[in-house]
């Protein structure tokens, strides 16, 4: 913001304008840069930059954009900001987006279509240059992409993968994940495991389950049916906790043991470490747990969770940076190609898990 004067009033071109004693047009064409400066003696432009520094001056952007047609803003919906997915993604987005010069519109839309709908039109009436929407449990039931489509402005959705040629996408490679979390147990001696997977209607729930499948058929190791268990739909995220716990809960009865369970994600896994608790079972001494994701809590839960990491930063890093070439583009009158990036998982190993006695 441009600073206020003793009065009470902003600087303005004319207050630098007398203050340096250049007429404001000559001010006016210094300060914002306009091709007619080239033609301004360096002299007389650094007075006038040692001036409006002076005086505290700061561009109206607002103004500027309106002139240049050019808003310097991406709209980032995200679709439940209590998801404890989203916070190292916006923070990946972000960082890009500052270095880059570029001011993010943060909306979350609480998993409603017509929110997303209100918001996105809202954000396109700004005259963002840019999108990145962070997706999750809405695109369950939910066709958005010619929302998006229609935005006609560089887009990237982060966390479900979307074939086309206009909205670009990061996703970690969930089939990796899984085949890393079975490994890891495996690896540990246990070959009576239990099974949490996602959602069948969500989009990381199936590659996630064949890198699980494509392991155990590679290595041999038999999946009892009787031990693999779903997670019911659901568009809170928090859901998987007690819906883990619950899962859990009825496998114990089912008296048919297991040495180790592997959760969908983190907070399934922390839902599961809760009823095996309440059962008199102590992680990982009498079983061990594996999650997905690595959210915040993960390293701080007891015991702390070993886990498949999603890189989240970066995957908001890469996001931002795809939305930027292509705004990029756009400026240079280039096509505008959506590009489709898939990130490598890492497996974090911390105390919930460990070898079979």
């Amino acid at each position: 913001m441009r600073r206020a004067q003793s009065n009470g009033s902003m600087v303005t071109i004319r207050d630098v304008a007398k203050e340096s004693g250049f007429s404001s047009t000559t001010v006016s064409i210094v300060l914002n840069d306009a091709p007619l400066a080239r033609y301004i003696p360096p002299a007389t432009k650094k007075k006038i930059e040692r001036a409006a520094e002076k005086l505290g001056y700061r561009p109206n952007q607002f103004a500027r954009s309106l002139r240049s047609k050019r808003s310097h803003t991406v709209g980032v919906m995200v679709f439940d900001m209590t998801d404890p997915y989203c916070t190292l993604v916006l923070r990946g987005i972000e960082n890009s987006l500052y270095q880059a010069s570029y001011l993010p519109i943060l909306t979350d839309v609480h998993n409603e279509r017509s929110r997303f709908e209100r918001y996105l039109e809202m954000l396109l009436d700004r005259r963002i240059e840019g999108l990145v929407v962070l997706a999750n449990w809405l695109f369950l039931d939910i066709n958005l992409l010619a929302d998006l489509e229609e935005s006609s402005i560089p887009t990237a959705l982060i966390g479900c993968e979307l074939k086309g040629e206009s909205v670009s996408s990061v996703i970690v490679d969930n089939e990796v994940g899984g085949y890393l979390a079975l490994d890891h147990l495996h690896s540990l001696g246990h070959r009576k495991i239990a099974f949490i997977r996602g959602p069948k209607t969500l989009a990381d729930s199936a590659p996630r389950w064949r890198g699980i499948r494509n392991y155990a058929k590679k290595h041999g190791l038999e999946l009892d049916s009787h031990l693999i268990v779903d997670l019911p739909e659901s568009r809170d995220p928090l859901s998987s906790f007690e819906a883990g716990q619950k899962l859990t809960e009825d496998l114990i009865k089912q008296k048919r043991p297991f040495t180790a369970l592997l959760a969908f994600d983190d907070m399934t896994a922390f839902g599961a470490i809760r009823a095996l608790s309440k059962a008199g079972l102590h992680v990982p001494e009498h079983c061990s747990v594996i999650g997905f994701d690595d959210v915040a809590p993960s390293t701080f839960y007891t015991p702390p969770l070993t886990t498949v990491r999603q890189p989240m930063e970066a995957m908001g890093n890469s996001a931002a940076s795809i939305v930027l070439e292509g705004i990029k583009s756009v400026l240079e009158k280039r096509e505008v190609t959506a590009q489709h990036g898939r990130v490598a998982p890492e497996l974090v190993v911390r105390e919930s898990t460990r070898s079979l006695p």
